[in-house]
């Protein structure tokens, strides 16, 4: 791979961030789907764990777009954004 003065940089670490952008994402999903399983009545942790552990959609509610939402996002992602916040709620350092 050539850096951009076109040299060989073989012995350098590539980094890849994601961009907090796609992050909030994955937030505002959840935030929606929480929302339209509580106003339907349902246990929202109950249903999302459902949803993640099985990959079935019907785990979520139609209600607001949340099953179409969520389906949107990859399951690692809800589970990277669940725990990262996690993480941080406990002040565990990352």
């Amino acid at each position: 791979m050539e850096n951009r003065f076109g040299e060989e940089n073989l012995g350098n670490t590539q980094y890849f961030k994601v961009e907090t952008e796609q992050e909030s994402g994955v937030k505002k999903v959840l935030a929606v789907v929480f929302e339209a399983l509580s106003k339907k009545g349902y246990d929202p942790v109950n249903q999302i764990v459902g949803y993640i552990m099985s990959g079935d959609p019907t785990y979520i509610t139609n209600h607001m777009g949340a099953r179409s939402l969520i389906m949107k996002v990859e399951r690692d992602e809800l589970v990277e954004e669940i725990l990262e916040n996690y993480i941080k709620n406990n002040g565990w350092v990352q």
